[in-house]
């Protein structure tokens, strides 16, 4: 469902350096989708001016490599022509994609990131958080994110840690009013505010009662709602406060 980038772009490149090192070489470049964005884009018309040779196939009849008589034999449908072609190449290339981590799913759930559906990790938001996750303090940056070229890695690389060093230079760090607290007296550590928080925060102390770090709660009041006792509030937004929005808007 994705591109891995590189490839088309990289497969060309090595293609037009065979040309370079021998004009007379026969290069043929199989492919289902060229995708050399940017001004990668000038490459691949150059190359199709130098003479390199592309064969687009589809889904249905992809390539078969076969070996006979100790040689290759890659035999494919070229849909311009409407008929199979037998190539009997020297070397046969392929283009590896990018796969994500196989245990990203794992080491997400640890760290409390999200995922896109391709399972790379996800930013915050594509355009005003690019290099954060929803959970403050983690930074995002080369393949783990998605494919890319070494020169867009090292950019986004850059740009985390100077996101780091905007916290690691501060002697302080402020939060936000709106954190859940936990009255004690009616904690009795249930458990149900550990499992519901999508960030992990809440945690049995020693005392036997939940316990919620300030600096860490996102302020999201999923903790407060799920407590069945009524023992988690959300700063600024209690019970109390709510019902007295409700009554002064309905005699307003």
């Amino acid at each position: 469902m994705y591109c891995s980038r590189v490839c088309c772009t990289q497969a060309i490149k090595n293609a037009a350096k065979l040309k370079d090192i021998d004009p007379n070489t026969e290069v043929y470049v199989l492919y289902r989708d060229i995708r050399t964005y940017g001004m990668h884009e000038i490459g691949y018309r150059d190359a199709r001016n130098r003479g390199l040779t592309f064969i687009r196939y589809s889904v249905e009849k992809k390539p078969q490599v076969t070996e006979e008589n100790d040689k290759l034999r890659v035999k494919v449908f070229d849909q311009a022509l409407g008929s199979d072609i037998i190539l009997e190449p020297d070397m046969l290339v392929l283009s590896a994609a990018i796969r994500p981590q196989a245990d990203a799913e794992e080491f997400a759930s640890k760290l409390k990131l999200t995922l896109t559906e391709d399972k790379f990790l996800m930013e915050a938001h594509v355009k005003l958080r690019p290099l954060d996750f929803v959970s403050d303090g983690v930074y995002l940056c080369g393949l783990a994110h998605s494919p890319k070229s070494i020169p867009e890695s090292i950019a986004q690389a850059r740009g985390a840690v100077s996101r780091a060093m905007t916290v690691l230079s501060k002697p302080h760090l402020m939060v936000g009013g709106v954190v859940s607290v936990v009255n004690a007296d009616k904690c009795v550590a249930c458990l149900t505010c550990v499992r519901s928080c999508p960030f992990g925060v809440p945690r049995i102390n020693n005392d036997g009662v939940a316990e919620i770090e300030a600096a860490a709660c996102q302020g999201c009041g999923i903790c407060a709602g799920a407590c069945p006792r009524k023992a988690i509030t959300l700063q600024h937004y209690s019970d109390e406060q709510i019902m007295a929005k409700i009554v002064a808007l309905a005699f307003t």
